[in-house]
C-alpha cells in the first residue's frame, strides 16, 4: 500500500490489527485518530466491522490471517498501531498455553510487520489484553511481549484499566502502551492504573519501561445498569416462561434466593445480571448483587451468556441479555446491529475492548504521545538535525 495521506484532515493515521467489530476504532476516532487499515480473521466480526464502517477510500480492511500478512502490504506513515490480540491462550477460560499459543501467539505476527515496516513503523504501538497477560507463566510472557517492543526501538508502559469506571461494567484490561519517543518518567505513587501487582514490571531492570503522568481516570462505577436495560415488555415472549423461571428459581443457593426474594418483595422495578456457575457437578445460577453487569464473554456457550433478571414489586422475570444491551455494556449504544444475528453480536462484543476505555486512552495519552514526537521530529527536521 501507499503512503498515509492527508485525507483525514491531519488526524494520526492508525494501523488496527486484530479489529474484531471495530470498537477500538470507535474509540480511536472519536479522539481525533483516523485508522487506515484494520484486519481480523473472523468473518462474522468482518461483516459486523462492515457494517458499522462502510468502506471508504481511505480505509482497507483486510480479511484472513495475520500470517499471511506482509508488511508491504500495510500503509506507510501511521502515526500508531493498535492490536486488541487474541486473548483464548491467556485468559482464564481458555487453556492458558499463553504466547505460545496457537490463538495468542498472534502477537508474534503482529511484531514480524512492525518489524518489516522498518524505519515506517509507528511511533507509538498498543497491546490491549486480558490481565492473564500479566502472570502467564509466572510473568514471562508479558516480558517476553515487553522484550519485542524494545527490540523494535519501543520503550512500554503497563497500564491495567477496568470499564466498570465508565460503563456499569467489570472488565479489567492491560494496555501495554510503546514509544519510540517515550514522555518524561512520571515521578511519585505509581497510581491506581498501575497497580501493585503490576510494579514489578517497571521495576525489571531487563526490561525498558516508562510510565507517562497521566490525569486521574473516573472513578468504578457502583450503578447504572438499569439504565442501560432495554424496556421490554413484561409479555414479551423472550422473558422465559413460567417453567424456566421455576426452574432458574430452583437452582440459586439459599443465600442468593433470600437475597433474590427480597428485591422481588421491594416496591419498584429494579435489575440484576445472572450467569450459571458449575458448582459440584451441577449447573447453578448466581445473581449479581450489585447494579453492575459481569463481564461480558464470547458467546460459546450459556455459561457465557449473561441474563437480565428484572426484580420488585413482588415480580422477578429473567431473559438472556440482548445484543443492544451488550453494545450499550461497551460503551457503543449506536452500534449498527441491522444485520447482525443475536449470537454473532454477542460473540464480537463479548470479545472487544470498551470504546470510552480507549477514547480516553487516546485522548489522554496516545494523542498527546503522537503529536509531542511529530513536534520533535519538526524541531529536528527545522534544525537541521
Amino acid at each position: 500500500m501507499g503512503q498515509v495521506t492527508g485525507a483525514g484532515g491531519g488526524r494520526p493515521g492508525v494501523l488496527e490489527f486484530f479489529a474484531g467489530i471495530g470498537l477500538a476504532r470507535m474509540g480511536l476516532e472519536a479522539a481525533g485518530f483516523r485508522v487506515v487499515w484494520a484486519n481480523d480473521s473472523e468473518p462474522n466480526k468482518a461483516a459486523m466491522y462492515g457494517t458499522q464502517f462502510p468502506a471508504s477510500a481511505d480505509h482497507e480492511f483486510a480479511l484472513g490471517d495475520i500470517g499471511q500478512v506482509r508488511a508491504d502490504d500495510l500503509p506507510r506513515g501511521a502515526s500508531l498501531a493498535w492490536a486488541s490480540s487474541p486473548c483464548t491462550d491467556l485468559s482464564l477460560a481458555g487453556g492458558r498455553a499463553g504466547l505460545a499459543g496457537a490463538h495468542s501467539g498472534a502477537f508474534w505476527h503482529f511484531i514480524r510487520l512492525l518489524k518489516g515496516l522498518d524505519g515506517d513503523a509507528p511511533g507509538a504501538v498498543v497491546l490491549e489484553n486480558v490481565i492473564g497477560l500479566a502472570t502467564s507463566h509466572g510473568g514471562e510472557d508479558i516480558k517476553a511481549a515487553i522484550r519485542a517492543f524494545n527490540g523494535l526501538g519501543y520503550s512500554v508502559d503497563v497500564l491495567a484499566i477496568d470499564a466498570r469506571r465508565f460503563v456499569p461494567q467489570s472488565r479489567l484490561r492491560l494496555f501495554l502502551v510503546g514509544a519510540k519517543n517515550p514522555p518524561e518518567a512520571a515521578p511519585g505513587p505509581a497510581g491506581e492504573l498501575r497497580p501493585g501487582w503490576l510494579q514489578w514490571v517497571h521495576e525489571d531492570k531487563t526490561l525498558r519501561t516508562h510510565r507517562a503522568a497521566l490525569p486521574a481516570a473516573p472513578a468504578p462505577k457502583l450503578t447504572g445498569l438499569g439504565d442501560l436495560v432495554e424496556d421490554i415488555p413484561p409479555d414479551d415472549d423472550r422473558w422465559w416462561d413460567h417453567d424456566r423461571t421455576e426452574a432458574f428459581m430452583a437452582s440459586l443457593s439459599q443465600t442468593q434466593r433470600e437475597r433474590v426474594e427480597a428485591l422481588r418483595r421491594a416496591a419498584g422495578a429494579r435489575h440484576r445480571t445472572a450467569y450459571r456457575r458449575t458448582r459440584g457437578g451441577a449447573a447453578v445460577w448466581e445473581v449479581r448483587a450489585d447494579d453492575l453487569a459481569g463481564c461480558l464473554r464470547t458467546a460459546r456457550g450459556g455459561s457465557s451468556k449473561q441474563a437480565v433478571v428484572r426484580l420488585g414489586d413482588g415480580r422477578l422475570q429473567a431473559r438472556w441479555m440482548t445484543p443492544r444491551e451488550c453494545a450499550r455494556l461497551m460503551g457503543a449504544g449506536g452500534y449498527d446491529l441491522s444485520a447482525a444475528r443475536a449470537n454473532q453480536a454477542l460473540f464480537g462484543f463479548g470479545d472487544a475492548v470498551a470504546v470510552p476505555v480507549v477514547a480516553w486512552l487516546a485522548e489522554h495519552y496516545l494523542m498527546p504521545l503522537v503529536r509531542g514526537a511529530a513536534a520533535a521530529a519538526g524541531a529536528r527536521a527545522a534544525a537541521g538535525g
